[in-house]
């Protein structure tokens, strides 16, 4: 019969895989865009930060995709088609223009207005500044060339 204090390693073991079972986060599945090959989607996905308005980063299983919180609050899809004229309002951040659906609020969703390819944003304004999360992203999308588009303030 085993003694109490062979028990007492197995069981710290088997506690210790738990608690790092239990500290990771499942992968986000998500479908990769039309245009997500495009080299310049590369550019953007290498440049994705480790957080986002305090959320940190996960791992996606679609090409060009990020995403970040748990569950996910942030979510970034480059290769998206680019919009055409829109009534939807449209803003400037650090020089990228994104152009704003409010139809699911408190979710919204962003695109990149003036950037080829186009670059979607979901985010769960319950969890993140939507200001927040479009100044780190602009500073990624900026990377990606301009296709000539005027965005139009509005508010």
């Amino acid at each position: 019969m085993p003694r109490r204090t062979d028990a007492l390693p197995v069981a710290a073991a088997i506690l210790l895989v738990g608690a790092l079972l239990a500290g990771c986060t499942s992968t986000v599945s998500l479908q990769p865009a039309e245009n997500a090959n495009a080299p310049a989607c590369a550019d953007v996905t290498v440049r994705l930060p480790d957080t986002v308005d305090g959320q940190p980063r996960r791992w996606t299983d679609a090409q060009a995709t990020g995403a970040w919180g748990d569950p996910a609050s942030v979510i970034i899809t480059c290769g998206v088609p680019e919009l055409g004229p829109t009534t939807l309002p449209c803003h400037s951040v650090n020089g990228v223009d994104w152009v704003i659906d409010e139809s699911d609020a408190p979710r919204y969703r962003v695109t990149t207005f003036d950037r080829t390819p186009a670059v979607e944003v979901y985010l769960d304004n319950d969890v993140v500044s939507s200001a927040q999360v479009l100044e780190t992203l602009s500073q990624v999308v900026s990377v990606l060339p301009q296709n000539g588009q005027v965005c139009t303030e509005s508010g």
